[in-house]
């Protein structure tokens, strides 16, 4: 027969636990909605600067930039891994690792020269864990990203690229669709490709600039092109951001309420042990009764 006090101990320790992932689900969800009003915003600058590339292609330049060409031989890559620096996420950082893992393999199957960085506790252990250390690791992001802080590796990734010392960039993110989806992404930066493909285009465009462009259009791209990069891997950050507190957010309300019913099930076991144990003491006592008769 069960022991009723250790299934009431045990029962004290499973609600304190209750209380913790409780109150980490409230915490998550307070940073959720944090992290998602700074996700909308840098998506509402991004879809500016989409558009002003967009007015640039109708006044009949022809978009070229360093950043934009391929290069005809790829012989240095570079990874860039966004992961948590926290667990108790369900498998954010798991999918992730494991995503950055398949494409380290493939790079360094294809290029010859390989770099690894990795961003967040979680996913600088997991793969030197697994026998890759990062030459580069960032564990200042957090849950609130800044842009000034994406702006430094931009910065150094965008020269490094200019300069000839990579050639392609990969970035391997959680990307944020919606509170139920989110996808493990692999995204090439670096080179950004035909940006004017990405434009939104209107429905009544007639395929004349509304705009004119003062000094040019030449200079205006020399200064767009370079924020656009900027700009969509710090997306790529904020992306990250919002889906791990989702996680966190949906892992803790799971087992709040697993805590819930693991106590309903140690509470009926309590009352059936301690019920048994009654009974058993009051049939000891009928038995001394009768046996002093």
């Amino acid at each position: 027969m069960a022991n009723p006090k250790e299934l009431d101990k045990r029962r004290k320790s499973i609600r304190n636990i209750r209380k913790i992932t409780r109150t980490m689900e409230l915490i998550a969800t307070a940073r959720f909605k944090k992290a998602m009003d700074r996700a909308s915003a840098a998506s509402a600058y991004t879809d500016r600067i989409t558009q002003l590339v967009s007015d640039l292609t109708k006044t009949g330049l022809e978009v070229s930039h360093p950043l934009l060409e391929q290069r005809e031989e790829t012989n240095n890559a570079a990874l860039l891994v966004l992961t948590a620096n926290r667990g108790l996420c369900g498998g954010f950082n798991g999918n992730l690792i494991r995503a950055g893992l398949k494409r380290w393999g493939q790079l360094q199957e294809e290029v010859p020269n390989c770099r690894l960085e990795v961003a967040g506790k979680r996913g600088i252990g997991g793969f030197e864990f697994r026998g890759h250390t990062p030459e580069q690791a960032f564990t200042h992001f957090d849950d609130k990203p800044s842009f000034g802080e994406v702006d430094v590796i931009a910065s150094r990734f965008l020269d490094e690229y200019t300069t000839g010392k990579i050639d392609r960039l990969d970035v391997v993110y959680m990307k944020f669709h919606s509170i139920a989806n989110q996808e493990v992404t692999i995204e090439t930066l670096l080179p950004l490709g035909s940006l004017s493909e990405e434009s939104p285009e209107s429905e009544d465009s007639d395929g004349e600039s509304q705009y004119e462009f003062l000094p040019s259009p030449e200079s205006i791209l020399e200064e767009v092109v370079p924020t656009s990069f900027k700009v969509k891997l710090f997306k790529c950050f904020l992306d990250s951001a919002v889906s791990e507190q989702v996680s966190r957010m949906v892992a803790m309300k799971g087992a709040t309420e697993n805590a819930g019913d693991l106590i309903k099930n140690l509470s009926m076991q309590y009352n059936r042990a301690r019920q048994g144990r009654i009974t058993s003491e009051l049939m000891d006592l009928i038995g001394g009764v009768e046996a002093l008769k």
